[in-house]
C-alpha cells in the first residue's frame, strides 16, 4: 500500500461549547490563511445565522491549512463537527472523511454525554485520537481530575468486543483554544500553555493521524459524504477520494443507493484551500474535494471506474427518537406573514432536508396536508422549522413525540443518558422532578466545589419539555446534557405538565383591562394588542385544568368618575417563548403556530364546543 505524506485528514470532535470552532480558528490564523489586518468574524467556521444566534455547530464542514514541517509542506483538511447529539448523522458523515480525530474536553467540566457518543463513533471506526485538554486556563480548571476521566471513559468504551485496545496509547495536549496556545507539558490549573502557539498541536497531529493510504493499482472509488449547493453549479457532492484519480471533465460510473449504476460526467471539481473552494483539474487518494454535475447524486453513493465499478458501503446513521407532525398553517391568522402556505410546497421542502440530511425521515399521516416528521432530538428538529419559518414557510407543529418499537413482542421507547450539574441546595427538586419522570440515578458525584452532578437514565419523553422547568426550579444555575442510549421496555404514563393552560374563547385583540385580570389566574404568554382568535393559547393557567378565558375585554365605561380612576394597572411583563421553548411546553392537545413573524401556541381543535365534545365521549368511551 502506498501513502501520501503531504496530506492529513482529520476531525475534531467534542461536546456542545468544548471550543472545537474556537481552535479552528486559531488554527487558520497560525497557519498563514488570514492577513494579519484581515476583518475575520469569531467562529468564522459557524456561517450559517442560527448557528452564530445558538452559539452552536449544527452543520460538519471542512477546511484545508498548511502546515510546513520538517519533511517537506502537508495540507491539513480539518473537519469541524457539531457536538450535539441531535447533529449526530452530522458527526457520523465526517468521520467517514478523515483518517484520525481530536477529541476535545473542557479541562473543568470534563467528558460529557455528548463526549462519549462522538468518541464512541470514533472508537467503532478505530480511528486514532489526539486528546487536547482545552481550557485549561480556566479558573475551575482540574486537569488532572479531567485526564483522569477521559481514561475512564476510554475504558469503558473499550468494552465494546469491536474496539481496539490500542486506542487508550493517546498523546494528550493541553490548549488554550482562545489564546492559541498548546502544549505537551501539564500545565498548573488555570495558567496558560507555556508554549506561545499551537505548533505541539501541529507536530501531535502529524505524528498520531496516519497519511492516506491507497492501493496504486486500485480503481477510482470516490465517496459522498455531503451535499451543498452552489447558484452557479448547482447541487455540488462532497466526496472522499478513496482509490484512483478523479479528473475534471472525466466520464465516471455513479453507483447509486438503490443498486443501479449509471454513466455520468464530472463538469466541474472544486477543492477547499483554506475557507474557499477553488477549480482543480483532478484529486488523488485521500482528497477531499466538491463535484457538480449529477443533479440527482445522494449522501452515502459513490463515483467508480466507468470499467471496472466498486461500490463502497452506504453510509448508516442511528436510528430517529423524536417525531413531530409538521403541516399546513390552519389557524384563522393564516397568510398574514407568510407566503409559502400550500401543502405542496411544505411537502417539496421536507423532502429537499432528507436528501442532505441522512438522520432526518418524513413519513405520511391520515392527512394529506401534515407529515410525521422524526429525528435525533427536539433541537435537531426544531432547528428545521426555524429554517422554514425564515423561508417565510407558515407551518402548525405537533408536540414532540418518542418514536417507538416494537422488540420481541413487546413495546419499546428510547431511553437518555443525562448529566445534571447543579449547586447542592437544588439535588432535592431536581431527584424529585426526575422521579415523577420515571429517571433512574445511576451516580452521584460531589465535586467538593459546591456543585454536584447526577448521572441519570431517564425515558425520552420525560425530557420533552423537562428543561424549562429544570430552569425555573433550579433559578438558571443547573447544567443539564443528554444523549441517546439505547431502547428500553415502556415505562408507563407520566404526567409531566402540572398546570393547564389559559386558552382564549374569541377572536380579537388582547387588552391591557384583560391582561391585568388574567394575570392573577396565571402566566400570561400575550401583551396588549396582541391579534388573539379562539383557540389560542394566551398563557399558563396556575391550576391544572385549562380555562377558556376573553383576552379581549374591555373595561365598561360610565359618566360616574370612580375613586380609584386615576390609578396605573400595572401589567407583569408575559413570558417570551421561542419555538424550543413553545414546543416543550405543548400537551397532547395543543400544537404550535409558526409563522415568519410570531409563534403561537394553540389548542389542536380551535372550537370551545368542538373540545367539549370530544372530552365528554373521552369521558363515556
Amino acid at each position: 500500500m502506498a501513502t501520501r505524506s503531504d496530506l492529513r485528514n482529520v476531525a475534531i470532535i467534542a461536546h456542545v461549547d468544548h471550543g472545537k470552532t474556537t481552535l479552528v480558528d486559531s488554527m487558520l490564523w497560525q497557519s498563514g490563511v488570514f492577513r494579519e489586518n484581515q476583518d475575520v468574524a469569531e467562529r468564522v467556521m459557524d456561517s450559517m445565522d442560527l448557528e452564530r444566534e445558538k452559539g452552536i455547530t449544527i452543520l460538519a464542514k471542512n477546511t484545508a491549512v498548511r502546515w510546513q514541517s520538517p519533511d517537506g509542506p502537508v495540507t491539513l483538511n480539518i473537519v469541524d463537527t457539531p457536538g450535539h447529539a441531535d447533529f449526530g448523522g452530522e458527526v457520523e458523515r465526517a468521520l467517514e472523511m478523515v483518517d484520525g480525530v481530536l477529541l476535545l474536553v473542557d479541562a473543568s467540566e470534563g467528558p460529557l454525554p455528548q463526549t462519549r457518543f462522538v468518541l464512541r463513533k470514533a472508537l467503532r471506526k478505530h480511528l486514532p485520537v489526539v486528546l487536547v485538554i482545552n481550557k485549561v486556563d480556566r479558573s475551575d480548571s482540574r486537569i488532572a481530575e479531567v485526564v483522569d476521566q477521559a481514561y475512564e471513559l476510554f475504558m469503558d468504551l473499550l468494552d465494546d468486543p469491536s474496539a481496539d485496545a490500542s486506542a487508550l496509547d493517546f498523546p494528550i495536549v493541553y490548549a488554550s483554544a482562545r489564546a492559541g496556545r498548546a502544549t505537551l507539558e501539564q500545565p498548573a490549573d488555570g495558567t496558560l500553555p507555556d508554549n506561545a502557539d499551537l505548533r505541539p498541536l501541529f507536530e501531535t497531529i502529524l505524528a498520531t493521524v496516519p497519511a492516506p493510504s491507497y492501493d496504486e493499482d486500485a480503481p477510482l472509488q470516490a465517496h459522498v459524504t455531503n451535499l451543498d449547493a452552489s447558484p452557479y453549479l448547482g447541487r455540488l457532492a462532497l466526496c472522499r477520494v478513496h482509490q484512483g484519480e478523479l479528473t475534471r471533465g472525466a466520464t465516471v460510473a455513479w453507483c447509486r443507493a438503490n443498486g443501479e449504476v449509471e454513466r455520468v460526467r464530472v463538469t466541474d471539481l472544486l477543492m477547499t484551500e483554506a475557507l474557499e473552494r477553488i477549480p482543480a483539474d483532478k484529486a488523488g487518494p485521500g482528497d477531499l474535494v466538491a463535484i457538480a454535475g449529477i443533479p440527482d447524486i445522494t449522501i452515502g453513493e459513490t463515483l467508480a471506474d466507468i470499467d471496472d465499478p466498486r461500490p463502497l458501503p452506504v453510509i448508516r446513521v442511528d436510528e430517529p427518537s423524536i417525531s413531530v407532525t409538521i403541516g399546513i398553517n390552519t389557524s384563522p391568522l393564516s397568510g398574514v406573514s407568510g407566503d409559502k402556505l400550500t401543502a405542496r410546497l411544505v411537502k417539496s421542502r421536507l423532502d429537499a432536508e432528507t436528501i442532505g440530511n441522512v438522520s432526518i425521515r418524513v413519513q405520511a399521516t391520515e392527512r394529506p396536508d401534515t407529515w410525521e416528521v422524526q429525528g435525533r432530538g427536539e433541537l435537531q428538529l426544531a432547528v428545521l422549522v426555524e429554517l422554514m419559518r425564515r423561508e417565510g414557510f407558515e407551518l402548525t407543529v405537533g408536540k414532540p413525540q418518542v418514536v417507538t418499537q416494537e422488540i420481541d413482542g413487546k413495546l419499546q421507547e428510547p431511553v437518555e443518558r443525562v448529566t445534571i450539574d447543579v449547586p447542592e441546595e437544588y439535588v432535592g427538586v431536581v431527584t424529585q422532578m426526575l422521579g415523577l419522570r420515571r429517571g433512574r440515578l445511576e451516580q452521584m458525584v460531589n465535586h467538593g466545589t459546591g456543585w454536584v452532578r447526577l448521572d441519570y437514565l431517564v425515558p425520552a419523553r420525560g425530557l420533552i419539555g423537562f428543561r424549562t422547568e429544570f430552569l425555573t426550579e433550579t433559578r438558571g444555575t443547573g447544567l443539564i446534557h443528554h444523549v441517546f442510549e439505547g431502547y428500553e421496555p415502556w415505562a408507563g404514563e407520566m404526567r409531566t405538565r402540572p398546570r393547564g393552560s389559559l386558552v382564549a374563547d374569541r377572536r380579537g385583540a388582547v387588552t391591557a383591562y384583560a391582561c391585568f385580570n388574567l394575570q392573577e389566574r396565571g402566566t400570561l404568554f400575550v401583551k396588549p394588542g396582541v391579534e388573539v382568535y379562539e383557540g389560542m393559547i394566551v398563557g399558563e393557567n396556575s391550576r391544572p385544568d385549562d380555562m377558556d378565558v376573553n383576552a379581549g375585554r374591555e373595561k365598561k365605561l360610565t359618566n360616574v368618575r370612580s375613586s380609584t380612576a386615576e390609578e396605573l394597572e400595572r401589567l407583569v411583563p408575559p413570558r417570551e417563548m421561542g419555538l424550543e421553548q413553545a414546543l416543550e411546553f405543548c400537551r397532547e392537545d395543543e400544537c404550535v403556530e409558526v409563522t415568519p413573524t410570531a409563534i403561537r401556541i394553540r389548542k389542536a381543535i380551535l372550537s370551545q364546543t368542538d373540545r367539549e365534545k370530544q372530552r365528554a365521549r373521552a369521558r363515556r368511551g
